[in-house]
């Protein structure tokens, strides 16, 4: 296990003067989710956005670090106002180590997270009743990422500190079945200032025909073919950045050609192209993320619904970069950045129907909410930040 690795990962710009806020209350007998239904397809104008917002509270599920100061104790339960972006804390599913990552079933039903611990592994969480059908062995050391692959049969996963991608079968209760496949990313080699590789998140490609790993120690992209009745992994290509970029996170423009990738080291976004019948990424030029020069260590990049904007959480510069998508996603022009009102922006994450976005703030331990201009794209704070303590994700639905 890289355990240096890790650290850097994890405690990247460590926790500011004790900063950690109060934990969420444990309440295994919160109240129950609302309904939940799947998100309709994306607006292209506020008033239509307006008409399609959902009434009442959602449920908003936060992850954070149960081991590091101030953590806390699990899953944060939470419910917000979809038309104010208010959050009101409601409890917390106990029994969930260093949960710092979420990730939902497609029905809706299960909830998965990644404990992050030296001994990898990965949870899942039936929503009706909030237990916990168990977990699972990673095969590696601190898994920061996972989704669900859209046929709701396979939980992809990535191991930071081993440089590891891991597959697991997902049955009819939505609990998890013993690992189908791990592959090593064992080349290239480190990149510049790297000592192994570190893979960061693995996602399947909007087409359903790939999946796709970022390793930020090798500074490449990986793509993989799913075999959906074994649950076995066949690499199909690779694509690298320029060295020393450290890639993070990539997220696809709607349209499916195009996707835009965070490059954590350098301080830079690409855009990438996506061919869905090889599977091959291209990665195109570094581009500014508006923050200045030195690193600002970028971590998560969104795109809207309708394909027109994309935002970029930066941590070191406590912003949030607003693009335009132009040319049907082959391009990115930098618009500006906005304070995120918070202290190290660790993940970002929209509302279903699109209007609000959620910046979970590692080392202020707060979660802030901002409304998205169907028009312009532009972000406005709604409200006051709310304590969640070390909050690493936001997953509101």
């Amino acid at each position: 296990m890289d355990s240096g690795g890790w650290s850097r990962r994890r405690f990247v710009g460590a926790l500011a003067g004790g900063a950690a806020a109060a934990a969420l209350p444990a309440c295994d007998n919160a109240p129950e989710p609302a309904a939940t239904p799947a998100p309709e397809p994306e607006a292209g104008t506020g008033a239509s956005r307006e008409a399609r917002r959902p009434s009442g509270p959602r449920p908003l599920y936060l992850g954070t670090y149960t081991s590091a100061e101030g953590g806390g104790k699990g899953i944060g339960l939470a419910t917000y106002d979809a038309a104010t972006g208010r959050i009101t804390g409601s409890g917390t599913v106990t029994g969930v180590g260093d949960p710092s990552y979420l990730a939902l079933h497609p029905n809706r039903r299960t909830l998965y997270a990644v404990d992050e611990r030296d001994d990898g592994a990965v949870t899942a969480v039936r929503l009706s009743d909030r237990k916990v059908l168990g977990s699972r062995s990673t095969g590696g050391a601190a898994p920061c990422h996972l989704s669900v692959h859209p046929g709701g049969r396979w939980l992809l996963s990535a191991n930071y500190g081993s440089g590891s991608v891991a597959v697991h079968p997902i049955d009819a209760s939505g609990a998890l079945g013993e690992r189908s496949d791990l592959i090593r990313h064992t080349s290239p080699p480190p990149g510049p200032g790297q000592e192994g590789p570190h893979a960061h998140q693995f996602v399947t490609s909007p087409d359903g025909g790939h999946v796709l790993a970022v390793d930020l120690g090798t500074d490449t992209v990986y793509t993989y073919r799913l075999d959906d009745k074994a649950g076995t992994l066949s690499e199909v290509a690779q694509a690298h950045t320029r060295p020393g970029a450290g890639p993070r996170h990539l997220t696809f423009h709607p349209g499916g050609r195009y996707a835009y990738l965070a490059n954590e080291v350098d301080n830079t976004v690409a855009v990438c192209s996506y061919d869905p019948a090889s599977g091959r990424v291209k990665v195109g030029e570094a581009q500014s993320t508006g923050t200045g020069s030195g690193t600002s260590y970028p971590a998560q990049i969104l795109v809207t619904a309708d394909g027109r904007y994309a935002y970029l959480a930066n941590r070191g510069h406590n912003s949030l970069t607003r693009y335009a998508v132009e040319a049907d996603g082959a391009r990115l022009r930098l618009l500006g950045t906005v304070p995120v009102g918070g202290d190290f922006p660790r993940q970002i994450a929209f509302s279903p129907d699109g209007t609000l976005l959620f910046a979970a703030n590692q080392k202020s331990s707060t979660v802030t909410v901002f409304h998205v201009d169907g028009a312009n794209g532009g972000l406005r704070r709604a409200g006051e930040a709310f304590p969640s303590p070390v909050a690493v994700c936001a997953l509101p639905l």
